[in-house]
């Protein structure tokens, strides 16, 4: 089912700025902005790429376009992403960065393993549900290439299905869940589940709170469907 996105506004040209040229045997100084403004160009190239890949998918979208809706010229991208698939690989490492560090940090002094696995599907839902766009990119954009999802299954994705495990293997050892099971593979159960509702809500036509699933995934994955 093809991916239907709401058409973004053309970003205002950028006003041309005159600049005098130093004075005859004088040497202007180098120009350089400083780490804050490098900082917050970069977060734009990024957020500008999330929307244009989303909206005209990854495949048929240019840096020129990424460019244009960073307000940006097509240079200055390249003075932050070596190219198009470099844009993709960072938009996938940001997102997992963020969603490992608030994972660990929500799941403090959440003692319980079942409140913690409920605390996961809550904030996996929350961070996709919040950003369709993102959520387009990651679920669907990042997989249109074999090469794309080996680079990153070996990633930071790991390390957040590492997550998962711990508190799995930690409920096995408190005798919550069955100790027979191996928890590697009940995590990437767990995720798969989450990730195929976020999927689903992404090509619905049907629009609802993708945080509402969240409890149903938790009471399956603990219970089963069997009376």
């Amino acid at each position: 089912m093809p991916i239907r996105s709401t058409p973004r506004p053309a970003p205002r040209p950028a006003r041309a700025v005159t600049r005098r040229p130093p004075a005859a045997g004088i040497r202007e100084p180098e120009r350089r902005a400083p780490a804050s403004s490098r900082g917050d160009k970069h977060a734009l190239i990024l957020r500008a790429a999330t929307e244009v890949f989303a909206e005209r998918g990854f495949f048929n979208a240019q840096v020129a376009d990424v460019a244009r809706a960073a307000g940006v010229a097509a240079g200055t991208v390249y003075l932050y992403f070596r190219s198009k698939d470099d844009l993709l690989f960072s938009i996938f490492e940001r997102t997992m960065r963020e969603a490992i560090e608030q994972g660990r940090a929500a799941l403090e002094g959440v003692d319980d393993p079942v409140a913690r696995l409920a605390r996961i599907a809550e904030l996996h839902f929350e961070r996709m549900g919040r950003d369709r766009d993102l959520a387009v990119v990651f679920q669907v954009e990042l997989r249109q290439s074999t090469k794309f999802m080996q680079q990153f299954s070996s990633t930071a994705l790991r390390e957040y299905l590492g997550i998962i495990r711990d508190v799995i293997a930690d409920g096995q050892v408190r005798g919550l869940l069955r100790r027979e099971l191996n928890p590697t593979v009940a995590a990437k159960v767990f995720f798969g589940a989450l990730d195929e509702l976020t999927t689903n809500w992404i090509l619905s036509k049907r629009r609802y709170r993708l945080t509402e699933e969240a409890a149903a995934v938790v009471d399956i994955f603990l219970h089963g469907v069997k009376r």
